[in-house]
């Protein structure tokens, strides 16, 4: 078995009363190679000044996780097909709602990939395959309940 792990770090501002539940949101993630990500509730949950817009928010993250994973499949399956990929895009997009509990979650994550290849390009079915089998082999899509649709551009 494989562990992952990561540090959240978060520290009250001195003036911040905490108890009156204005407090910062803003706290650092950090990861076992040595890199730190400013992260923040989001602002669309919790209002500005209290969330920091420029940092990224769990619902980002949970987004891109899901994203980098299924381009990171991808480029493998592309690689063994034979073809080069010049350049991976995907503009990822997470939709939050409210479960029959009325819990609030990421009802569905819709990827959106554009691939740009050196050379000859493969056809539709070949590179919707690779999309296919990049998700089935995604362990962050097996991870989660949340409905994940590949619209490749």
């Amino acid at each position: 078995m494989t562990t992952f792990g990561a540090t959240i770090l978060w520290n009250r501002d001195v003036d911040a009363v905490f108890t009156d539940n204005k407090y910062s949101r803003a706290h650092i993630w950090q990861f076992d190679g040595g890199a730190e990500v400013p992260a923040s509730s989001s602002p669309h949950i919790v209002k500005l000044p209290y969330s920091a817009a420029e940092n990224v928010d769990p619902e980002e993250a949970f987004v891109a996780s899901l994203s980098s994973c299924h381009m990171l499949f991808f480029l493998a399956g592309a690689a063994k097909a034979g073809l080069v990929v010049d350049e991976y895009r995907d503009e990822a997009e997470g939709e939050l709602a409210k479960n029959e509990k009325g819990k609030l979650f990421i009802s569905r994550v819709t990827l959106r990939p554009r691939v740009t290849y050196a050379g000859k390009s493969p056809d539709s079915a070949l590179e919707a395959s690779l999309h296919h089998e990049a998700h089935e082999q995604c362990f962050i899509a097996n991870s989660v309940i949340t409905q994940v649709d590949v619209e490749p551009s």
